[in-house]
C-alpha cells in the first residue's frame, strides 16, 4: 500500500469542515433564534454533502441533524413563548 492510496482529496477534507461547523451550527439553533441560523447549518450541510464521496456518513448526518435541530428548536421556541427570530 502506497502513499498515494490513503491519501484524502481536498474536496474529502473541506467538506468534513462544513459538516463540522454545520452540526455546531445545528446545536446553537437548539438554543438561540432558530430561523435565524437553521438555514445556515442547513446550507452548509448540503454543500458538505455535494462534496463528499458517496460513502461519507458525516454529511448525511449533518443534514439531517440540521432539519431535526430545526424542528426541536422551533419548538421549544414557540413552546417557551420566546421569539422565533
Amino acid at each position: 500500500m502506497s502513499a498515494e492510496d490513503t491519501q484524502t482529496a481536498p474536496s474529502e477534507v473541506v467538506s468534513g469542515f462544513l459538516a463540522v461547523i454545520s452540526l455546531a451550527a445545528s446545536v446553537l439553533v437548539l438554543f438561540w433564534d432558530p430561523l435565524r441560523v437553521s438555514p445556515f447549518a442547513i446550507l452548509l450541510a448540503l454543500i458538505s454533502a455535494a462534496m463528499a464521496p458517496r460513502d461519507s456518513r458525516l454529511p448525511l448526518i449533518a443534514v439531517v441533524f440540521g432539519a431535526v435541530a430545526f424542528v426541536v428548536g422551533v419548538t421549544i421556541a414557540v413552546t417557551t413563548s420566546n421569539a422565533v427570530y
